[in-house]
């Protein structure tokens, strides 16, 4: 095994900031996503506005679809962040 990947496993080892905000990325990621089908399953259009349902429901998935992404990068950042905090406290 290099050098760097044993160094980058014992320091995300030991670092439980790091290992929460990629959890935690992950989860958000996943949930936000299930929220989103969730709630564009049930959207449903009545009388005259029943045909722009479709319009309505694909940029609502695309509001969804950047709330999810926003939230897993912005977690990567804490954790890298965080892991670049560890490496120099084990180091």
């Amino acid at each position: 095994m290099p050098n760097w990947l044993s160094e980058f496993l014992y320091v995300l080892a030991l670092s439980k900031k790091t290992q929460w905000a990629i959890i935690l990325g992950v989860v958000f990621f996943v949930g936000i996503h299930l929220l989103g089908l969730h709630v564009l399953s049930n959207f449903e259009l009545q009388g005259p506005y029943a045909n722009i349902q479709d319009v309505i429901v694909s940029k609502l998935a695309k509001k969804y679809d950047k709330a999810a992404w926003f939230s897993l990068i912005s977690f990567l950042v804490l954790a890298y962040k965080c892991y670049r905090k560890d490496k120099k406290r084990f180091w």
